[in-house]
């Protein structure tokens, strides 16, 4: 009877993990792989695909729904108030993300006993960058709340570095990892950046987005907010293009970023100087129109 018991437990779903997609074909195959022992509902939010991305998820038994894309923030909070999610628990992940072994154990012992007051869980994001982890320059560990309770996560709204944040209850952290590791090349991440530097610019200058008033006012112990705090004390009162000189030189040195080798120093010098540059850059470029 015990052995019975437990095998039912086994399959009672705990979880159901959300995932946004659009073109991941390369990505999300590695990404649902790592899903497979999680016993987890897993829904796919696909905006527009027109590679083989839904043929994938549905081969995989993914729940595939479809909605157009505004923004990263809005596009999340859609699936969390549209998607038939009936588990206890909600994980967000990227289609370029991928779970460690010992995280998916460690979510199905943790998840089943997990205190009342507990709302939330930070993992651990470990990026890949050309097949090497990235260990250093203060990029590891970096933790993200991607995994609470149904009905108390929203996104909120930002023009970048959007996160999720809760309603109520305690944020607690789990010790295994995220893989973090985008396939598609380095020609697909240096545009990708550029379209961050456009929204790291409207950020950085001021530009509201529409924002749900009650989540101004949660205050989030987490890693994510306390990167921001240092992110607006400090380096955006600092002067531009100074200010990515000076942190590149921190991550790479003071950091040890030199450390992670020639991939680490294409990635940090790429991440750490010529992204926060290219921002300045696009900055100062308004600056002149407006003068």
């Amino acid at each position: 009877m015990r052995v019975l018991f437990s095998a039912l437990a086994r399959k009672v779903m705990l979880i159901s993990v959300v995932i946004l997609t659009k073109n991941e074909a390369v990505n999300l195959p590695s990404c649902l792989m790592s899903l497979q022992k999680l016993n987890a509902t897993v829904f796919v939010v696909d905006s527009g695909s027109t590679d083989e991305t839904v043929e994938i998820a549905r081969q995989a038994g993914c729940q595939v729904f479809e909605h157009p894309f505004e923004n990263q923030a809005k596009q999340i909070n859609w699936a969390l108030r549209n998607l038939p999610i009936t588990t206890p628990w909600v994980m967000r992940l990227d289609a370029d993300e991928r779970l460690t072994p010992e995280l998916v154990e460690e979510l199905k012992f943790v998840l089943a006993q997990t205190p009342e007051e507990v709302g939330g869980y930070q993992v651990k994001r470990r990026v890949f960058f050309m097949g090497r982890w990235i260990r250093h320059g203060g990029y590891y560990p970096t933790w993200l709340l991607r995994v609470w309770r149904t009905g108390l996560g929203t996104c909120e709204q930002r023009w970048m570095d959007e996160h999720i944040v809760l309603s109520e209850g305690k944020i607690a952290n789990l010790k295994h990892d995220i893989i973090d590791e985008n396939k598609k090349g380095l020609s697909f991440w240096t545009d990708k950046h550029n379209r961050y530097a456009d929204r790291e610019v409207k950020d950085l200058l001021g530009l509201r987005v529409e924002q749900d008033d009650s989540l101004l006012k949660q205050r989030q112990l987490s890693q994510a907010s306390q990167r921001r705090w240092m992110k607006k004390n400090f380096y955006e009162r600092s002067p531009l293009f100074l200010r990515a000189f000076a942190y590149f030189l921190m991550r790479y040195t003071l950091g040890l970023g030199f450390l992670d080798g020639k991939e680490g120093l294409i990635f940090h010098f790429l991440q750490g100087f010529w992204y926060r540059f290219l921002v300045d850059a696009k900055i100062y470029e308004l600056h002149r129109k407006q003068t």
